[in-house]
């Protein structure tokens, strides 16, 4: 079970509003989906993956923010032996990216997984475009179609109209989950099966989790919103494993897409010690006292726990608000329960600074803008 090393009063009446308030949210489908995993669509994944697996050296995943940070977040972390390599496009408008993508495939068997609600977002848009090109030309038209995996809506958009007129398989990114808290879905779990990660103890970890971290996770929001009362603006989430580098991605996305609204929430950094000791170190010793840290500490190895130890303890000293969040186990069911972990903190949170956790009407203003230069 996850565990916290500190206390924050938590106003009991005030959370039994907030989970209501989540759960009846058109957005909230994520609060109980560890409870209520629906089988067949698990074996159905379970099912393409093994055909990825079995036809394909790579599978290319299009999608960017929440259609590929959770899932990239885990395989990345865990570093799974499966059969097939994950390569990841469409998160950026660099040609340069794109063209290494593309050269990596090479001649190589591929399959593609585009992930997008719409289907009409325009970085995965190009990419999807250049792959299926790819593919058509190795394969032919007919045979390039049963080598896409479409997620997207269920009924309705550009990907989905596709996706159906070329018969792609297909999964649902559910309407009442927004991207940041998806990975549990099929637009994480594809991925991770095809990559190896045991997508049963995962969702396993996340059940486990549903059961026991509602305490901890509301115990951190609230800790987090009265350092952010108190002038704390940042947060800066500390691991102490390279290999979560874009654990700490998604970290960044879940809390500054869900909290930053209305010129509110706390800005989300993250750092990877003992390397960025090295680097940072002096500014997290000795700089500004705007920020706090919350240590992610996975009990992997004994070097790394004195290190984590002795960051805590200096920092401390240093008049840094440090939060440890202690994870039980560095696999499948350890990421579990994280990924649920946080997940219903940043929403208890974000409904604590008054602003609504599943919106992001920010980022629209950027794709506005880009339009109207695109189309000048």
């Amino acid at each position: 079970m996850i565990t916290v090393n500190f206390s924050s009063k938590v106003d009991e009446a005030r959370l039994s509003q907030i989970l209501a308030e989540i759960r009846s949210d058109a957005m909230g489908g994520w609060l109980d989906l560890p409870k209520r995993v629906d089988m067949a669509e698990l074996v159905r994944i379970k099912e393409a993956a093994k055909k990825i697996n079995d036809e394909s050296e790579y599978l290319v995943c299009i999608g960017i923010g929440g259609s590929y940070l959770g899932h990239r977040a885990i395989i990345e972390a865990l570093r799974p032996k499966g059969e097939t390599k994950i390569i990841y496009a469409g998160n950026s408008l660099s040609r340069r990216e794109l063209d290494r993508a593309l050269e990596k495939v090479g001649d190589h068997d591929f399959s593609i997984n585009v992930i997008s609600k719409s289907g009409t977002t325009l970085e995965p848009a190009i990419a999807f475009e250049e792959f299926k090109k790819k593919l058509v030309e190795k394969y032919g038209a007919e045979d390039a179609k049963t080598r896409i995996y479409a997620t997207t809506d269920a009924n309705k958009g550009t990907l989905h109209d596709e996706a159906v007129a070329n018969g792609y398989m297909r999964f649902v990114v559910p309407d009442n989950i927004g991207g940041r808290y998806s990975v549990l879905t099929a637009v994480g779990l594809l991925p991770l099966a095809v990559a190896g990660v045991d997508v049963e103890k995962l969702l396993e970890g996340a059940s486990e989790a549903f059961d026991t971290v509602a305490g901890p996770a509301s115990e951190y929001a609230s800790m987090r919103y009265t350092l952010g009362s108190r002038g704390y603006d940042t947060e800066v989430f500390a691991s102490f494993e390279p290999s979560t580098l874009y654990f700490n991605e998604w970290l960044k996305q879940l809390f500054g897409e869900s909290e930053g609204k209305n010129k509110q929430g706390i800005f989300p950094a993250s750092v990877i010690y003992s390397t960025d000791l090295h680097s940072l170190g002096q500014f997290m010793q000795d700089g500004r006292r705007n920020l706090f840290e919350t240590v992610i500490n996975f009990p992997t190895d004994e070097m790394n726990q004195k290190v984590v130890a002795a960051v805590m303890k200096a920092h401390t000293a240093g008049n840094i608000p440090v939060l440890a969040i202690t994870v039980p186990s560095f696999d499948e069911k350890g990421f579990g329960e994280l990924v649920y972990f946080f997940e219903l903190a940043c929403a208890i949170s974000a409904k604590m600074f008054g602003v609504n956790p599943f919106d992001q009407p920010g980022v629209e203003a950027y794709k506005t803008e880009l339009k109207q230069l695109l189309a000048n």
